[in-house]
């Protein structure tokens, strides 16, 4: 079992991440990382989608304020199922950056309106930290994962077979998966296929001890989504504002 030392510290980097996220999106302007749509003006967008509004002028010799077409930022809701390797220690530096992940995920979504995410904590098994609902804080759902007693072999088919059932349940129709592992498989079936299945699986690669780079690279590829080495904690926040 982890330490309290260890599990405050773990704690106060789930807490920050996830502040940083929410504070950077609060300070950007028209909705943040939302993506760009035509919507009718709402006295708070200046910029025009001047064809568009033309379109509805040539039927409204009169237009209301309302009939012009401008261009703002819609938070689109999504899913993340967040696929995390606790086989072997989870101490040290693991245990970091499961919390700069956890934090910085939470913080994302809770940054971006209605989304949802799912925990799936693997070893050669898998257990459902969180199934699939409301994006909870990260403080609360790392408790909940340091909770898990580290294990053995590590079986990454299962694990993002667990975390695709749990995608399934999702309702909204932006999803994807976070898988933070180090890719050493050796238990279980080949997980390429399982991945191909995904709509957008991205890998976070722990370098920071053995790990297998080459189907880290087969996963993301395999899934549509991006690979990103990291060795510390302090390379998890840049590495998923790429990904999300």
């Amino acid at each position: 079992m982890l330490g309290a030392d260890v599990r405050a510290l773990a704690r106060r980097i789930a807490s920050r991440l996830s502040a940083t996220h929410r504070g950077r999106d609060r300070a950007t302007t028209s909705g943040g990382s939302g993506r760009l749509a035509s919507v009718p003006y709402r006295y708070n967008s200046d910029d025009i989608d001047l064809d568009r509004t033309l379109e509805v002028l040539t039927e409204r010799p009169l237009p209301e304020d309302t009939d012009i077409v401008v261009r703002e930022r819609v938070q689109v809701p999504r899913a993340i199922v967040l696929i995390i390797d606790v086989s072997g220690s989870m101490r040290g530096e693991k245990t970091k950056i499961a919390a700069a992940t956890v934090g910085a995920v939470a913080g994302e979504l809770a940054s971006g309106g209605a989304a949802e995410l799912a925990v799936v904590a693997f070893w050669k098994d898998a257990a459902i930290v969180r199934p699939m609902g409301p994006a909870p804080t990260g403080v609360g759902l790392l408790d909940d994962l340091l909770s898990i007693p580290a294990k053995g072999l590590t079986n990454v088919h299962f694990a993002l077979s667990t975390g695709l059932a749990q995608l399934g349940l999702a309702r909204a129709r932006r999803r994807g998966a976070i898988l933070l592992s180090d890719s050493v498989h050796n238990a279980g079936p080949d997980p390429r296929p399982v991945a191909a299945r995904f709509p957008e699986l991205h890998v976070l690669l722990e370098t920071d001890g053995e790990h297998d780079a080459d189907l880290a690279a087969q996963l993301a590829r395999a899934g549509r989504g991006r690979l990103a080495p990291i060795s510390n904690h302090r390379q998890v926040a840049p590495a998923l504002n790429t990904m999300l």
